[in-house]
């Protein structure tokens, strides 16, 4: 039968009713869009023009690759032979990790908390235990791992698991006791049991807890210690099935491990103390320490310490053995940091940690447990860092980490993303940012270098940028789904350390956090950088080479919402667009500023939030400071934060907007061109004729409103170490469910949760991406009334006094006004009613007239209209390709060894010529929180109209490259991630990926060129993922190789004698004894087996390359070809030293033949 595509099917009713198919789905959508279609015969013909090339099939959403540290980790191991470690989480995820591109990220189902992790070394595969009592064994021979069999205990509770070296069968230790054992092969259950009740006396009249601890003796493989927690050892006999010795102690257990010889073992306790026990004497323990302890009197029990959770006991050849643990330091030292200790013969260093410590294991160059170890590193897993500390050097220095696990080392607030940017920055970034490096890293090569990776057919370059809580900023390299980091700029360096006793009177409206980083603005192509603070202030950087000692120039914008103040209305009387010479700032270094700090009981006016250094600045090479914006206090109230931001290299102009108006600043002549209310932009065109109201009776600021409190409250994690709950800076109710949330619900469901009376002037203090808004269910309406309640689709009766905040601005080179014959300089501006402003910019025409001349900025009186919040803007030129805003070419503005004549703009415009012929010739694309439209320019027909969503809204949406063609992806608060094609609209992809549970989310997801997009899954994870098939396609050849033949090291030769009196360990049958044939089956009731996945999932991995099996199958023949050779040599050579040996014991026995015993 023939398969049916429903998505071309899709295509072709779009393709042939475009009319229609790209209207949307709501009645009011499509009478827009067709109402603006047939008055003009250009935009017919312009449609005509046009032929899109992409289609549904360019289209897949897979998750590609996850980095950062695993949030919540709980479990550690790591595989000796093919040296790779596996992190569990409390989540129920698991990270394995090898050299640098090997990352893998697997997921539990259930999501039930890892345990315990377990490798079968050398074979790739892996044990994991979680806390819904299942084993899972894991297939890692694939690049994305499986799940090939799970084991579910239906009756007791896995508290700890044991897998010997080379063997199949698992040991699994329960919270009653018992110890039972699964074939690792079929993951069955053996009827084999250790019963809590046989392995201790029987005149023991309590239970021995859970089981803590288990593992096989060194010496003889038949032995199973078994360790219980109130502080009874058993030393259980696996032929005879009984004890052979027990071992009593008055302390509970919290782990054991064994001496190499398997003659001694180690226990840690809860007192803080070490027991070492020797089997020929368990009736006491052979020596017992407390390493933290004060020492007491002769007769006297040591003092006791903080519990010593874990001991490793690791011998060496050629020196003293190392005993670490973790824990145990005194209670009187209630403030000191966690810490490992290392005890190496009569040397005791203690390593204070940052973190609390989880987990952490000993490397060692042998998998043999009965061999010295020769410990050579620690990997310490700690709650919000990985760590891994070198044995071979006295003075223990880590290890240099190749793994980015530091994107949470201050908590992350914004993210971009620029895939296929320009392909010198990677290396630029990075010369600059390698000279800040930190020192004193060990000089060895990280431990963990297993699996293999390549760069795969993916080339272009990537970068990841993130802004912190703390005011930095991090350029990371994400080329080929790997992630390093180039470079870290700290923007609190341009600004005066608080004082303390100073923030209270001008910072009051930031309790913590004051330099959060709210959003990040920046053209790869001329390095200008722009990011905007939560204490309301906009930082204009620079990239130069060169390092230079410069004061810090500053500007300070006004910017007041005047339109609630109004008593009567006067339009004829009172102009709505004021003069702009008293809205012109005068352009001046805080140096001089005459701004004192308002005493307490006098109204704030006209001061920043934060203070601007006035010495001059030592400017490493890198990002510089070239300008510093901040808004003011104004007449009382603090400033509102920046929910819109926009930078142009080639106009020299910034733009930033919140809810209170818009500023424009000219940052190369230092100069504040505009600063004006919403309001007063409409001129005199607002056609919603705004109603007079009573003035506000209190404008004193509330001192514990949400919007201007910072991070405080950004995560609800008292210690504020990892943000386990990370909330939006602009979430307004204390509830646990966002209002975003329940406006995925229903449209109508926030109608009562807050009003502007509840929060007078910082309702509508918000980003674009998040908005808290109240919505109303629209019904059906005619073309006539649409565009009279297009401002007030948004909101509902409730919010109708709140403010219109200015939500997204672009610069580009476009028509101003209507039926405009030339292209200009333009600045579009989208508000949080869904009007879109354009204003023109008029710049001087020659190159060194733009140091002295003027800009002049006025509104056009253009005005467009969308349903709910502009959210982006970008331009496409009459043949359908991407218009990218005019930039400058960078230079190095500090470059010394440049003429100062030579100096001159080199600006790339980016706008094709517009020719004479009568007609448009740009497409507009806009797109708002409800729905894209596409104007024809300069007639401002609207071509196209998409209803996006109605029970919904967009988060965030952008206009991207895909293919060399142009496309609009949106993310929508119920978890769509939607694409359409440009100029038409129609729907390539409509997918539910990502149900909105966490505001972090919306505030860090991002699209990106090539079909790239992030967000962070998790407060110390980001999560990439792709929307193109293609890499889709070929994600399998880009990851890396988790599992590589290696041959398992020999183990060393134990010698004639060591062999004949050191243990029956190598006669030991397991399959034997524990099989279906001698010790039976289990209770069906005990645990269930639950096949996985992963037979599957391997067999379609293996079938994307034959001829790499073909090649691992030869070089697999050939490596048992040689082990067989290898074999043969050394039977022929145990066979000529049993002659050798047969020999002499012959000719001893002839010698003393005949001698009498006296004669010896």
């Amino acid at each position: 039968m023939k398969k049916f595509n429903f998505r071309k099917v899709l295509d072709g009713l779009t393709a042939s009713s475009p009319g229609s198919g790209s209207s949307g789905s709501g009645n009011s959508g499509g009478a827009a869009g067709s109402g603006s279609l047939h008055p003009g015969g250009t935009a017919g013909v312009l449609r005509e023009e046009i032929q899109e090339s992409l289609t549904s099939d360019y289209f897949q959403i897979c998750k590609t690759v996850r980095h950062g540290f695993p949030y919540q980790p709980t479990a550690l191991a790591f595989d000796p032979v093919q040296k790779i470690l596996a992190i569990g989480t409390g989540t129920g995820a698991i990270r394995i990790l090898g050299r640098p591109g090997v990352d893998c990220y697997c997921q539990h189902e259930s999501g039930a908390a890892v345990l315990q992790l377990q490798f079968l070394i050398n074979e790739g595969a892996l044990v994991s235990a979680s806390s819904d009592d299942t084993l899972h064994l894991w297939n890692l021979r694939q690049k994305r791992p499986a799940i090939l069999h799970s084991l579910k205990f239906n009756r007791e509770r896995i508290t700890y698991c044991h897998l010997p070296f080379q063997s199949k069968w698992l040991y699994v230790g329960t919270e009653r006791g018992n110890t039972h054992i699964v074939n690792i092969e079929s993951f069955i259950l053996s009827g084999y049991v250790i019963m809590w009740n046989k392995a201790i006396e029987l005149s023991t009249k309590t239970h021995p807890g859970p089981v803590v601890h288990l593992s096989d003796s060194p010496r003889d493989e038949g032995k199973l210690l078994i360790g219980y927690e109130n502080g009874t050892v058993v030393f259980w006999d696996l032929k005879s099935k009984r004890a052979d010795l027990r071992v009593y102690y008055d302390e509970a257990i919290h782990s054991i491990d064994w001496h190499h010889e398997g003659k001694q073992f180690m226990c840690s306790h809860s007192d803080g103390s070490l027991t070492l026990w020797n089997l020929k004497s368990p009736s006491r323990p052979f020596q017992t320490t407390i390493p933290h302890g004060k020492s007491q009197r002769e007769g006297r029990k040591s003092e006791s310490c903080k519990p010593i959770l874990k001991v490793e006991y690791k011998t060496c050849r050629n020196s003293e053995p190392f005993i670490i643990f973790s824990g145990g330091l005194s209670y009187d030292k209630a403030c000191r940091r966690p810490s490992l200790t290392i005890m190496h013969g009569k040397a005791i260093t203690v390593l204070e940690m940052d973190h609390p410590i989880v987990e952490f294991l000993t490397l060692c160059e042998t998998p043999y447990p009965n061999e010295f170890q020769e410990p050579y590193a620690v990997v310490v897993l700690l709650e919000k860092d990985l760590i891994v500390v070198d044995l071979t050097q006295s003075n223990f220095p880590i290890f240099e980490n190749p793994y980015p696990m530091d994107i949470h080392e201050s908590p992350v607030t914004c993210t971009a993303y620029f895939a296929d940017c320009p392909p010198d920055l990677i290396l630029v970034l990075y010369s600059i940012g390698v000279k800040h490096k930190k020192q004193g890293y060990s000089t060895k090569e990280w431990p963990i270098s297993g699996g293999a990776w390549n760069l795969g057919a993916q080339t272009y370059p990537e970068i990841i940028i993130t802004g912190h809580a703390d005011g930095s900023i991090k350029f990371w390299d994400a080329s080929a789904i790997t992630l390093q980091m180039l470079y870290k700029l700290k923007t609190s360096k341009v600004f005066e350390k608080q004082k303390v006793g100073e923030g209270k009177q001008t910072c009051e409206i930031v309790e913590e956090d004051p330099f959060a980083i709210q959003m990040i603005y920046w053209c790869p192509e001329s390095r200008i950088f722009c990011v905007s603070g939560v204490s309301a202030y906009v930082i204009i950087y620079k990239f130069s080479r060169h390092e230079i000692t410069t004061e810090i120039v500053s500007l300070e914008v006004r910017l007041q919402y005047d339109v609630e103040d109004i008593i009567t209305p006067e339009p004829e009387t009172s102009p709505p667009f004021p003069d702009l010479s008293s809205q012109l700032p005068s352009s001046r270094s805080l140096s001089g500023s005459t701004n004192t700090v308002a005493s307490e009981g006098v109204t704030k006016d006209s001061i920043p939030c934060l203070n601007v250094k006035t010495r001059p600045v030592r400017m490493p090479p890198g990002y510089q400071a070239e300008l510093v914006i901040q808004l003011v206090w104004v007449d009382g109230e603090p400033p509102q934060q920046i929910t819109s931001l926009a930078v142009s290299s080639a106009y020299g102009i910034v733009a930033f907007g919140n809810c209170n108006g818009l500023a424009v600043v000219d940052f190369i002549q230092k100069t504040v061109l505009l600063s004006m209310g919403t309001f007063d932009l409409y001129r005199s065109s607002d056609l919603y004729q705004r109603q007079p109201r009573s003035p506000r009776k209190n404008k004193q600021f509330i001192a514990d409103n949400f919007c201007m409190r910072g991070l405080s409250n950004f995560y609800p994690d008292l210690t504020k170490r990892i943000r386990t709950s990370y909330q939006s800076l602009t979430e307004l109710n204390d509830s646990p469910v966002p209002l975003e949330l329940e406006r995925c619900k229903s449209p109508t469901s926030g109608l009562a949760t807050r009003t502007p009376e509840a929060a007078p002037g910082f309702y509508r203090n918000e980003i674009p991406a998040v908005r808290q808004r109240n919505q109303v269910h629209h019904l059906p309406e005619t073309r006539e009334n649409s565009y009279n309640r297009s401002r007030s689709s948004s909101i509902s009766s409730i919010d109708k006094d709140s403010k219109e905040a200015i939500t997204a601005l672009y610069f580009m080179e476009s028509f101003a006004r209507k039926n405009d014959s030339t292209i200009s300089p333009c600045l579009f501006v989208g508000t949080s009613l869904g009007m879109v402003l354009i204003i023109s910019l008029n710049l001087p025409l020659a190159d060194e007239q733009r140091f002295t001349e003027p800009v002049m900025v006025l509104p056009s009186g253009t005005f467009l209209s969308l349903k709910g919040a502009v959210l982006t803007f970008s331009c496409m030129d009459r043949t359908g390709g991407l218009m990218q805003p005019p930039y400058e070419v960078w230079r190095d503005p500090n470059n010394i060894d440049e003429n100062e004549k030579s100096w001159r703009r080199k600006l790339v415009m980016n706008s094709s010529s517009v020719s004479q012929e009568i007609g448009d010739h740009q497409y507009a694309i806009i797109c708002s929180e409800k729905q894209a439209k596409v104007f024809s320019l300069p007639s401002q027909t609207c071509l196209y109209v998409h209803n996006i969503t109605e029970t919904s809204f967009i988060l965030q949406a952008n206009v991207v490259v895909m293919c060399n063609s142009a496309c609009l992806t949106c993310f929508c608060a119920n978890g769509h991630i939607m694409i359409m094609s440009l100029p038409s609209l129609r729907p390539m992809l409509d997918v539910n990926y990502l149900p909105l549970t966490d505001m972090r989310i919306a505030r860090t997801f991002c699209f990106s060129n090539e079909g790239q997009a992030l967000y962070l899954v998790s407060p110390t994870e980001i999560q990439r993922l792709t929307y193109s098939q293609e890499m889709c396609d070929n994600l399998q050849d880009m990851l890396g190789d988790l599992f590589t033949p290696i041959e398992t090291p020999e183990a060393q030769n134990r010698g004639f004698l060591k062999g004949l009196f050191g243990g029956s360990g190598q006669t030991f049958d397991r399959e034997e004894l524990f099989g279906e044939a001698s010790a039976g089956r289990a209770s069906r009731s005990l645990a269930q087996h639950i096949p996985g996945p992963g037979g599957i999932e391997g067999v379609k991995g293996a079938a994307g390359g034959v001829m790499g099996e073909l090649t691992r199958a030869r070089i697999a023949l050939d490596e048992r070809g040689q082990r067989l050779g290898e074999l043969e040599e050394k039977t022929a050579g145990m066979m000529t030293s049993a002659e050798a040996f047969s020999k002499h014991a012959h000719e001893l026995m002839l010698k003393y033949k005949d001698k009498k015993w006296y004669q010896f």
